[in-house]
């Protein structure tokens, strides 16, 4: 190529390139910014009437399609970058191989250190700064740029196996999982905390017969029986709401409020006098499948504002019952008050080589407190499990 061509063209034709490159870095860290914003600390910016924090908390509102959007400018920006870096070389080095060699060398120095790692980690250490900035230009080019965008994840979903996103690929629940982990591990949020978060997660996968209160240790009182002996059995269980049963335990016919017990005893007199029967206070019993979800059964438990049900077989049969307290003790824990009797641990080592295993253990809590592989695809509980290896009902003790 001759020199005037280099003169006139080529240093022009360089300035676009790096103003490109550029671009593509504010792009990348705004992308990296982006995510890692929260929208509890965006709405606390925008309480404090922040300059650009409105435009952050609509961004966030839509954080897919707009994360998708700086990925595409910033592909855009340095795939444009890179071949007039390209032009440039070829206009300034005579031979051709070489001058795509140096162009090749220098795109991907520049990429990885303009592009990648010096905007990206900018952006992941002062992500609200960056954001703040950017706000109001992403929304704008969002606005511009948005059918485009949308076009490109349409194509994207169409040549990807499977049904695809309509906003476009996004995190997946094992990467935030293992993003919590990450966080645990720098501190950012405490072991409890960190536990509690994965206990959400399995809430999704745990179904009512694996945190049930089984068929056989169920407390219920006969529909026969009287409001005072209904209260009495409530004071002495510590139990606040008892199923009421008609001719066996798969007969549950409704459930008694110690709330309701308690009105009947205090108000007494000839209009309720307590030896009355349960039948007249006790309210329509829950039923649900026993291998219903919990997070399924927590959300109709707080629709109906219901806080027991009644866990129900494959055959009809009662198989448990459950309360709202052991859904959430699968999140936070065992909840225990001044009126919960001390319980034995399910697990408890008698000396260097010996444990007492409860029977109501489920089987993956053993395999994994152990680090060994236990066959629990017909059994749910380490009695279940004793049961099927020896073949007979192993004697209690």
């Amino acid at each position: 190529m001759g020199d005037g061509l280099v003169s006139s063209e080529a240093v022009p034709m360089l300035l676009c390139a790096i103003a490109l490159v550029l671009l593509a870095g504010a792009f990348g860290g705004a992308d990296a910014a982006l995510g890692t914003v929260s929208q509890a600390r965006v709405e606390e910016l925008v309480r404090q009437r922040r300059a650009g924090a409105r435009q952050l908390q609509l961004l966030i509102e839509d954080r897919p399609r707009h994360v998708n959007l700086l990925l595409l400018l910033r592909l855009g920006c340095e795939l444009s970058a890179t071949v007039l870096i390209t032009a440039f070389c070829l206009q300034a080095i005579a031979t051709g191989w070489v001058a795509l060699l140096v162009a090749g060398v220098a795109m991907v120095v520049v990429s990885y250190v303009l592009i990648g790692v010096g905007p990206r980690t900018i952006g992941r250490q002062h992500p609200y700064g960056v954001m703040l900035l950017a706000a109001g230009p992403v929304r704008v080019l969002g606005r511009v740029l948005g059918p485009l965008s949308r076009l490109l994840i349409l194509v994207g979903n169409a040549i990807t196996p499977g049904r695809g996103f309509r906003e476009g690929p996004f995190s997946t629940e094992v990467e935030l999982r293992e993003l919590v982990d990450l966080a645990g591990e720098r501190g950012v949020v405490d072991e409890d905390e960190r536990e509690m978060i994965h206990s959400v997660f399995e809430l999704g996968d745990t179904i009512a017969r694996e945190v049930m209160v089984p068929r056989t240790e169920i407390i219920w009182i006969e529909l026969t029986k009287s409001v005072r002996q209904a209260l009495a059995l409530s004071l002495r269980t510590g139990y606040s709401r008892i199923p009421v049963i008609g001719e066996s335990v798969d007969d549950v016919l409704g459930v008694v409020n110690i709330k309701d017990l308690a009105r009947a005893s205090v108000e007494g007199g000839a209009q309720q006098p307590i030896d009355q029967s349960v039948k007249d206070l006790m309210r329509p019993a829950s039923f649900v499948p026993d291998t219903k979800r919990l997070d399924d059964l927590l959300r109709q438990m707080q629709v109906s504002h219901n806080h027991m049900a009644i866990a129900v077989d494959e055959y009809g049969g009662t198989a448990g019952l459950l309360t709202i307290e052991d859904i959430l003790e699968e999140i936070v824990g065992e909840i225990t008050d001044e009126y919960d009797q001390d319980e034995q641990p399910p697990v408890e080592q008698l000396d260097e080589d010996s444990y007492r295993v409860s029977a109501r253990l489920p089987v993956e809590d053993l395999a994994e407190l152990f680090d060994v592989e236990l066959d629990d695809s017909d059994v749910d509980t380490v009695g279940g499990l004793l049961a099927q290896r020896l073949g007979r009902v192993p004697l209690p003790g």
